[in-house]
């Protein structure tokens, strides 16, 4: 037993002193192309034995290290999604020590401080989530709940996918994802997570402490009537004056509708896909974006210094060597993320042949776990992998977490995605007859009728996602 525990302490220790350097690859992996672009270049201007090959290195090139650590380093890198308690013991006293794991120098510290801090390139909505999810103490099911959770949260700063859905898609009981969705509500900025528009105005006015204010009545109780601007109707109902409720109107409009509006660049035009899908001869084939990458290798001339017999300073080679073991893991973190993203984009290629071929109505369900289980890694690395990433194919550019959705199971048997269920929706909407559009019960029965079961408050939601008028507002006389 004693051997066992002594077992479990090294493995522990070995984990510990890992941590920094498999944080660094999953900062890797979920940075987007251009972010990381510059990140590479930030490095290579800190660490004098990397410079940009020709070409591409292989295997060999630019990663001399042990074959065990070469053999193994998807491993460790995967390793990282089970070890979450063990980082955040990491995090909680990485002020305290450096990347070989004991208490070092103050340059040490701010070296490897410096390295994150490079990061404040334009930061995602979702990375930054991700970043405050760092601070409790979570279980596993927890953080594989909010992952999730955030993962679902539109650039708007709204939930797209409800704990029902993603209880039955992850298999993860829905207790946890209302409790996880709780605390990511009580995350910056004000209103994020939100599932509609009522709820993100009741969660600003919360933080505000007025949940007693006449303001957070009117939101919680007369949304409709506030959005259609019936302030005598509000009034009336309330017992005070118009006065009262168009002042109380106006601090509403101060409140922030898109929350998540604020962690958007600037407007481009256009979005670098990591990865092209193309059509040759009649069989998809994904071509992934590594120009944008500079091509890294280990300078001879600092590999030449430690190799030579002579003796020399051993405080500069001991620097040297240090350097040479940061940059190898560096160019196989690199290496590892492109592997990665190529094969989540293969699977997702060979799943999703309808829709290249004909267009998001023939979207399939999938989600993360099954590619995660196909691929061969975490759940928690497919949601990191396809953050903020694109994928070009013939049917225009998407963000890769586009093509994770669930669905239903229609009359026949057949997966039909919740996104194409909307375009169903759209479709039928858009061909309505004017003068008598259709309800949402009377979609429910079209939809029904042609073997996709759905609920009527399923319709609504859709359709206030597709910003489309309830049907007494979309008549026309």
């Amino acid at each position: 037993m004693a051997g066992q525990g002594m077992q479990q302490s090294q493995n522990l220790a070995l984990q510990q002193v890992l941590s920094p350097q498999l944080q660094q690859s999953l900062v890797i992996l979920q940075t987007p192309l251009l972010e990381l672009r510059n990140l590479v270049q930030q490095e290579m201007e800190t660490n004098p034995v990397l410079e940009e090959a020709s070409a591409e290195p292989g295997p060999e090139e630019g990663n001399e290290a042990e074959p065990s650590a070469d053999d193994n380093f998807k491993d460790e890198f995967e390793k990282l999604a089970s070890l979450d308690e063990e980082w955040r013991d990491y995090m909680a006293q990485s002020a305290s020590y450096s990347s070989d794991g004991f208490r070092g120098s103050q340059e040490a510290q701010d070296k490897r401080q410096y390295f994150f801090d490079s990061i404040a390139v334009q930061e995602t909505l979702q990375q930054n989530l991700m970043g405050q999810l760092n601070q409790p103490a979570l279980k596993t099911n927890e953080r594989t709940a909010a992952e999730l959770i955030i993962g679902n949260i539109d650039d708007n700063g709204f939930l797209q996918s409800s704990p029902e859905e993603m209880t039955l898609n992850s298999g993860v009981p829905k207790e946890e994802f209302e409790k996880m969705l709780a605390l990511i509500q009580s995350f910056y900025p004000p209103g994020v997570g939100a599932r509609d528009l009522r709820e993100c105005l009741l969660i600003q006015l919360k933080r505000e402490e007025k949940e007693s204010s006449l303001e957070y009545k009117i939101v919680s109780e007369y949304m409709e009537d506030l959005g259609k601007r019936r302030f005598p109707e509000i009034a009336r109902r309330m017992g005070i004056s118009v006065e009262e409720v168009q002042k109380a109107a106006d601090n509403i409009s101060r409140l922030n509708p898109r929350p998540g509006q604020i962690f958007a660049a600037a407007p481009q035009n256009y979005v670098l896909p990591d990865v092209t899908v193309e059509k040759v001869d009649g069989e998809y084939q994904i071509i992934l974006n590594s120009e944008q990458i500079p091509h890294l290798r280990i300078s001879n001339t600092y590999k030449d210094i430690i190799a030579s017999s002579r003796d020399g300073n051993s405080e500069v080679k001991d620097y040297i060597r240090d350097k040479i073991r940061s940059g190898k893991f560096l160019i196989r973190s690199i290496h590892q993320r492109q592997q990665t993203i190529s094969n989540i984009a293969q699977e997702i290629v060979s799943r999703q042949r309808d829709f290249l071929d004909h267009g998001p109505s023939h979207l399939k369900p999938m989600t993360m776990g099954e590619i995660a289980d196909a691929v061969g890694v975490h759940e928690t690395t497919v949601s990191r992998a396809v953050s903020g990433k694109y994928m070009a194919t013939p049917q225009g550019v998407f963000e890769m977490k586009y093509f994770f959705t669930s669905g239903y199971q229609t009359a026949t048997g057949e997966s039909l995605s919740n996104t194409s269920v909307k375009g169903a929706i759209l479709d039928l909407l858009k061909h309505e007859n004017g003068s008598a559009p259709l309800s949402d019960q009377e979609i429910v029965e079209i939809l029904t009728e042609r073997g996709i079961p759905i609920a009527r408050r399923t319709v609504a939601k859709y359709r206030s996602e597709l910003n489309i008028l309830p049907s007494h507002m979309r008549r026309k006389y």
